[in-house]
C-alpha cells in the first residue's frame, strides 16, 4: 500500500474501493432496516424492518434525483461503506429477503453490524497510507486482516460478535495513528507565527466563527461543527473522525490532507468549487460546481 501522506485521499487500493456503496449491488437495505424519524432530514416516519415508501421492486430508490427537494436529506448523506453489497452478495449468498422472507429479520440485524465493520475498514486502510504512522502499520495490518476475517462471519455468528469491544480496540489504533499525523504537523509548523487554539474530542463547535481559522494538525474527533463558518479554514492534517459537518460551510476550506474524512461527512456540509478536497472524493451535487467532481467520483466506483 502507498505511504505517501499527502495523497491520503487518493486510495487506487482495490480494497478501498470495494468500501464504496454499490447500490445496484444491494437489497435496498438501508432503506428497510433502518428507522427513521419525521425532522428536517426525513419527511416521514419509518420503522426498522419496514421498506420506505420510496423504495422500488428492483430496490431502487424512485425519486433519488429529487431526495433533498422531498425532504429526504437524511438519505443524501447515510454511506454504508460498503456493508450493503458485503450482506446481500456475501452474508446471505445473493439472496434477497423478498424471495425469502424468512431471512429478512436477521438479515436486517446483521446489516447496522456488517456497516460498523466495514466503516472501521475504511479508517483502517487510510492508516495504512499514512507515512508518520508507519511505525504502527504491522499493527494497523493486523487489525484490518482481522476486521475483514469477521465480515465474512455467518450470520448467526455476526449476531453473536461484540461489535463494541471490537471498535474499542480499533479505536485506539486509530487514535495513536492520529496522534502521529498531529505530531508531524506540528513539527511542520513549528516555525510558524502564532499560537493555533486546541480542541479536545467532541468539542462542541456549534456555529463557530472559524473563517480562515489554521486547524492544521487539529483534533476535531467527535467535535460538534454543525453551522460552523469554516470557510477558508485550514484543515490539512486534521483528525475529522466522527465530526459532525451538518450545514457546515466549507466553502474555500482545504481537505486535502485531512485524516479520516467520510464522503458522509461532506454530503452533510456546505460546499463550493473552491472546496480543496481528497481526489477519490465526490464534490457534494447539492454544492455549486459538482458536475466535474461527480464525474471524477463515478469514474472510480465498482463495475
Amino acid at each position: 500500500m502507498s505511504e505517501n501522506h499527502n495523497n491520503t485521499g487518493l486510495f487506487p487500493d482495490r480494497h478501498r474501493l470495494n468500501l464504496r456503496d454499490e447500490c445496484e449491488n444491494c437489497f435496498g437495505l438501508c432503506c428497510v432496516a433502518l428507522p427513521f424519524a419525521a425532522s428536517s432530514d426525513f419527511a416521514i416516519d419509518k420503522n426498522a424492518g419496514q421498506p420506505c415508501r420510496n423504495l422500488q421492486a428492483d430496490f431502487r430508490c424512485g425519486v433519488h434525483t429529487t431526495l433533498r427537494k422531498r425532504g429526504f436529506r437524511g438519505c443524501t448523506v447515510y454511506e454504508c461503506f460498503g456493508a450493503g453489497q458485503k450482506v446481500a452478495r456475501v452474508t446471505f449468498d445473493g439472496q434477497d429477503w423478498r424471495q425469502v422472507p424468512e431471512s429478512a429479520q436477521q438479515m436486517f440485524e446483521v446489516f447496522p453490524i456488517m456497516r460498523q465493520l466495514h466503516e472501521l475498514l475504511w479508517y483502517l486502510t487510510e492508516a495504512l497510507t499514512l507515512q508518520p504512522a508507519r511505525s504502527i502499520h504491522d499493527e494497523l495490518k493486523v487489525a484490518l486482516d482481522e476486521t475483514e476475517r469477521l465480515t465474512h462471519l455467518r450470520p448467526d455468528a455476526l449476531l453473536q460478535l461484540d461489535v463494541t469491544a471490537h471498535r474499542a480496540d480499533i479505536n485506539a489504533l486509530l487514535l495513536r495513528t492520529s496522534e502521529l499525523v498531529r505530531a508531524e504537523a506540528k513539527r511542520q509548523q513549528s516555525g510558524a507565527r502564532g499560537r493555533q487554539k486546541t480542541y479536545g474530542r467532541g468539542a462542541d463547535l456549534i456555529g463557530a466563527k472559524l473563517r480562515g481559522a489554521d486547524l492544521r494538525g487539529a483534533n476535531l474527533r467527535g467535535a460538534y461543527l454543525i453551522a460552523a463558518d469554516l470557510r477558508d479554514a485550514d484543515l490539512r492534517m486534521a483528525d475529522l473522525i466522527g465530526a459532525d459537518f451538518r450545514d457546515a460551510d466549507l466553502r474555500g476550506a482545504d481537505l486535502t490532507g485531512s485524516i479520516f474524512l467520510t464522503q458522509s461527512q461532506l454530503n452533510a456540509a456546505k460546499g463550493d468549487a473552491a472546496t480543496k478536497l481528497p481526489p477519490a472524493f465526490a464534490r457534494p451535487t447539492h454544492w455549486s460546481g459538482s458536475n466535474k467532481q461527480q464525474a471524477s467520483w463515478d469514474s472510480h466506483r465498482m463495475p
